[in-house]
């Protein structure tokens, strides 16, 4: 029961555009071994949603198992450093310690908080757009895509300004432990981001934990019940889910609307759109494809024994392209009403930060639409060879 030929995540082409791969997966079994990565996918909405909050999964085992026992082998020892900060982050973590932990960020990580840095964002997003368009224009991912979501996180933990060159490096270097079988190169970097950004972290932590700012950092350092491990783990967390979601919904975003000219002419004549057009533009070029979750005890999927400690791979790429929930779902249609895309996932790990990423990247577009009316494309660009994390290389445009 091996998976369609044609889904290759180390394929350029299939990167390039890997939704006529997710049709013919869900034209076939609803489950499928992946034996390239030992992984069975999941490609049809329905499926994707009610596993996403079927507690039989989990992003971790080590809460009830260990390596050996759930017939893992363990952690080779080099990766050590990136495990202990990435299991200190309520996203690694399961009930009864996720729940502690979401609990006690949101404690931090306020409705008020987020809405606070609304005007920051767009003042943000403005200054950006128009240094992009006093330059003539350049690459939209580099010079605004980028930048926007690390400074509004730097603002948000309180990163002194000098520091924030650091970010950007960091969280790159990290994400690269989460694409399907990464490198020993990859892995080696993600160490060493992951330990020279929990360096960094404690010291601030510590220094704010003495002379508390009005930060995120300094409100954590609060938190009664919280570890400064733990801590480190969710700062970590925040700039790596924060920003490269961001900025692939930005590129990948741009690029849907270069080539569907009519949806751009509709949305540069309507900023009303702008609302609907991200969660269209999330939903139609999906900036994380896949994600993974642990079997936790034998389970039935449609007639299909998932074993405990098999790895499922559930398609967000796919699913939010199922036409049995999507109409039309290969055509851009920025005024989409009924849109429940996956994007920001679903059950107890639903993004913390979705409302965030919402007011940035109105923020953004609207400022691009403002600042660069007839923004046009130089030419077509290049992925990125991560497909988990999917993303461009660049996006060269004039203004």
């Amino acid at each position: 029961m091996s998976a369609s030929p044609t889904f290759d995540p180390w394929n350029p082409k299939f990167v390039a555009y890997p939704y006529d791969a997710y049709a013919e997966l869900r034209a076939g079994p609803p489950v499928t071994f992946f034996e390239p990565t030992n992984q069975w996918l999941v490609p049809r909405f329905d499926d994707v949603n009610a596993l996403l909050r079927d507690r039989r999964l989990g992003r971790t085992y080590l809460h009830v198992a260990t390596h050996e026992e759930m017939g893992r082998p363990p952690d080779p020892e080099h990766l050590a450093p990136f495990w202990h900060v990435i299991r200190n982050g309520m996203l690694d973590r399961e009930p009864p310690d996720h729940t502690r932990l979401r609990r006690l960020v949101s404690a931090a990580f306020t409705p008020r908080r987020v809405a606070e840095l609304k005007p920051t964002v767009q003042r943000l997003a403005g200054d950006l757009a128009s240094a992009f368009v006093a330059n003539g224009g350049g690459d939209l991912i580099a010079d605004v895509a980028e930048p926007l979501p690390v400074t509004v996180i730097a603002e948000l933990l309180g990163i002194p300004h000098a520091d924030r060159p650091l970010l950007r490096p960091w969280s790159a270097d990290i994400c690269g432990m989460y694409e399907l079988n990464p490198t020993r190169e990859a892995a080696d970097l993600a160490v060493r981001a992951c330990e020279e950004f929990s360096s960094y972290l404690r010291g601030l932590a510590r220094t704010r934990r003495a002379d508390p700012q009005g930060d995120l950092i300094s409100a954590l350092t609060q938190v009664d019940g919280l570890t400064e491990d733990e801590l480190i783990g969710t700062c970590v967390l925040l700039l790596n889910a924060g920003h490269e979601a961001s900025v692939n919904v930005t590129g990948n975003g741009w690029w849907a609307l270069f080539r569907n000219p009519d949806q751009l002419s509709a949305l540069r004549a309507d900023r009303s759109l702008l609302e609907t057009a991200v969660d269209e533009l999330m939903r139609y070029d999906t900036p994380l494809q896949m994600f993974e979750r642990w079997v936790l005890q034998d389970m039935d999927v449609h007639g299909v024994t998932l074993p405990r400690g098999s790895e499922v791979a559930l398609l967000f790429g796919s699913a939010n392209h199922d036409p049995a929930v999507f109409h039309e779902p290969s055509r851009l249609d920025l005024a989409r009403k009924d849109n429940p895309h996956l994007s920001f996932g679903a059950g107890i790990h639903y993004c913390l930060g979705a409302p965030l990423a919402r007011i940035e990247l109105v923020a953004s577009f609207g400022a691009l639409l403002d600042a660069a009316p007839q923004l046009r494309l130089v030419r077509d660009p290049e992925w990125k060879p991560g497909y988990i994390i999917r993303g461009l290389r660049g996006l060269d445009v004039n203004v």
